[in-house]
């Protein structure tokens, strides 16, 4: 969002942000460089968005998807019906499906076109989640929040009008339900100067690194299956090998376990710095959705990566080149043991990596494919 945002204003586009500072999202605004703050004039209004057993049982007698209805606020929809009597806006893009509750405010009060950024398939997730779920009474409720997640995403296509989605599948997904609703797929970009290219890895053999929020279940489910399925069959080959994972909210017992190369840590205060020191970026992930923004910013600063196919979801990849791909644990760890071995293998895949993002996912070319999308609804 904060790319995009800042590729519109250099783009020469007026751009206001209104957020909602959640619990596990907070805004803090001294973390803002003062520029990008006055020409945004963002602002947050506090959310809470914890989870309440009692809310999500109420909505399930009474069919409204608690996954949605807990990101409306009051004190939200009042913010926003000020902002829209005061100013008129061409567009109003909505960041994530989480958003679309104000859709009602935004059409009472504002001629503006509506646009749904979709960051996901939230219902794709979700169905994915229930297939791997082994709880046999968690599994049922699960397939349930999915289909319901499910139906809601489509009837909203028919209330905005148009729908950016971040990669062609998602795009797929959307045309596949029949909507009449304008789409188009704009990905998600990096200014490449903001990533520099590091170099090739060292030659005694590369470390490899994970790095994402733990409070966001495919991370952790995939994490848990990287260490106890993948990593020991690495060890077995590569004894001298390190794993370091790092993430917003990691838990306690994997901060606390003990296993030869691996070291843990929750947040760090620096994303680009972590990976910067790091060489081979592992994403093992198999109930996502969208794009994953991590792979994107390690791919421009030259980082090899290597991923399950859900993992790489939404890249223009091509396996074997600039990425890797693996469906099993075996093939992970083979992975793994090539590129430890081979580190110029590992610089060659970071190499195309960077040329692939350089190519395709700049914001420069991102922020006029929107704009003309833009012009395309105003038009119509």
């Amino acid at each position: 969002m904060h790319n995009l945002t800042r590729g519109l204003l250099r783009a020469g586009h007026p751009v206001k942000v209104l957020c909602i500072s959640t619990p596990k999202q907070p805004l803090v605004m001294e973390d803002l460089p003062p520029d990008y703050a006055k020409a945004t004039r963002i602002e947050g209004i506090f959310v809470d968005t914890s989870v309440n057993l009692v809310d999500a049982f109420t909505d399930l007698l009474t069919a409204d998807n608690y996954n949605i209805s807990r990101f409306f606020s009051p004190d939200m929809d009042i913010r926003l019906i000020r902002l829209l009597s005061e100013e008129a806006f061409d567009v109003v893009q909505l960041e994530s499906l989480f958003m679309t509750p104000y859709i009602a405010t935004i059409r009472r009060y504002s001629q503006a076109r509506v646009v749904l950024r979709s960051h996901n398939l939230e219902y794709v997730i979700q169905d994915r989640i229930a297939t791997g779920e082994r709880n046999f009474i968690k599994r049922p409720y699960r397939r349930f929040l999915a289909k319901q997640l499910r139906d809601y995403e489509m009837a909203v296509l028919d209330r905005v009008d148009g729908v950016v989605a971040i990669s062609p599948s998602d795009a797929d997904h959307f045309k596949a339900h029949g909507t009449r609703t304008p789409i188009v797929t704009v990905p998600f970009g990096v200014d490449p100067e903001d990533y520099p290219d590091d170099g090739p890895p060292p030659a005694k053999g590369p470390t490899f690194f994970h790095l994402g929020s733990m409070d966001w279940l495919p991370n952790e489910e995939g994490i848990r299956w990287l260490i106890h399925s993948v990593w020991p069959k690495v060890l077995r080959k590569c004894p001298e090998a390190q794993l370091h994972l790092a993430g917003n909210k990691m838990p306690k017992d994997l901060i606390d376990m003990k296993m030869d190369g691996l070291r843990v840590k929750g947040r760090v205060k620096n994303a680009v710095s972590y990976m910067r020191k790091r060489h081979v970026m592992v994403v093992p992930l198999f109930s996502a959705g969208g794009m994953r923004v991590k792979i994107i910013e390690g791919m421009a600063m030259g980082k090899a990566v290597i991923a399950t196919p859900i993992g790489a979801e939404g890249i223009a990849h091509k396996d074997g080149r600039n990425i890797l791909l693996a469906e099993t644990a075996s093939e992970f760890a083979e992975h793994m043991v090539q590129l430890f071995n081979d580190p110029e293998r590992a610089a060659s895949i970071g190499s195309e990596a960077h040329k692939l993002v350089k190519a395709s996912y700049s914001d420069g070319p991102i922020v006029q494919e929107l704009v003309a999308f833009y012009k395309r609804l105003l038009k119509g």
